[in-house]
């Protein structure tokens, strides 16, 4: 004979009980000093949200596991981005494998210098926040999303890549969650703000647009290489195109309110705040695709005007 199903413990403590099990049910409130009450059947437990003891680090704070961490997901979203900024291996036959070589050692660093701060930024946003909720919060990098990426910008020159995230332990509550996740976003809207002058004071103090026929990544001849020699210009032109196109790009993603992606998180807070925030980036973004208007072009002109 078949012995109880241990998980009817679940409902009742005897299966002969005539008396029906009683759920009891939770309701959880906050008030405004950040108190968590709980109410579970008839008792009623509150605790406080923040931290009891004041945490000795500060948010500014990063681990040792961490920072290798960091390098680890940083050095590969650099890679990737040289395979797609060169079509990845297809981009030998266009180029040349020479050509096609050196155009990818090149890539890198315009990339590093371009997309880095929006990728770095955007994690560390996230930090920030849940650590000052009170939370603990240390970025860790996803090893099989990283090959992955590199893979795929390898073999296609399309770069899909979950690096890693920030990984949060705390009790928080979903306004605090909403806040932390939206975080990373608005920090690469604030980049991108900053970007635009920040790009044409460099731009136009480095005269990078006064050269005639610039090669560009998209030219098929060997972009940053004109005659044997490297067109700095063209690197620097191609840095600040990049800042802003990565920045809204990567916002607008992680605003998809879909998984483990920030927009999931943002909505389930506040859907009036999802929708906003998700439009600023969503206009700019379908704007570039669409040809309305173009990182390049913007910078172009500010520079023509100011310089």
């Amino acid at each position: 004979m078949a012995g109880r199903d241990p998980r009817a413990d679940i409902l009742d403590n005897s299966p002969f009980s005539n008396v029906k099990p009683k759920i009891h049910r939770i309701h959880s409130s906050t008030s405004d000093d950040g108190t968590i009450h709980i109410n579970v059947g008839g008792s009623r437990t509150s605790f406080s949200n923040k931290p009891k003891t004041k945490n000795n680090t500060s948010i500014w704070h990063f681990s040792d596991i961490e920072k290798s961490n960091l390098k680890l997901a940083t050095a590969a979203f650099t890679v990737a981005l040289g395979f797609m900024a060169v079509r990845g291996i297809g981009g030998i036959s266009t180029l040349g494998f020479e050509t096609w070589a050196l155009t990818l050692l090149l890539s890198m660093p315009v990339m590093l210098l371009a997309v880095g701060p929006a990728f770095l930024l955007h994690e560390i946003g996230h930090k920030i926040v849940a650590k000052k909720n009170g939370c603990w919060a240390e970025f860790r990098a996803d090893p099989k999303g990283l090959q992955f990426g590199v893979m795929l910008a390898f073999i296609l020159g399309f770069l899909f890549m979950a690096p890693g995230a920030v990984m949060v332990a705390g009790l928080v509550t979903r306004r605090q969650n909403g806040h932390i996740a939206v975080a990373g976003p608005l920090t690469n809207l604030g980049l991108f703000i900053i970007g635009i002058p920040l790009w044409v004071l460099i731009l136009g103090i480095s005269g990078a647009f006064n050269v005639a026929d610039l090669p560009t990544l998209n030219s098929g001849s060997g972009a940053y290489l004109s005659g044997g020699n490297i067109v700095w210009q063209a690197m620097l032109i191609d840095a600040g195109v990049w800042w802003l196109s990565a920045n809204l790009i990567l916002g607008l993603f992680n605003m998809i309110p879909w998984g483990p992606l920030d927009g999931a998180k943002v909505k389930d807070w506040s859907e009036p705040a999802f929708y906003y925030v998700f439009c600023i980036f969503l206009i700019p973004v379908a704007g570039m695709f669409l040809g309305f208007w173009g990182p390049k072009a913007l910078l172009s002109s500010c520079v023509d005007l100011l310089f």
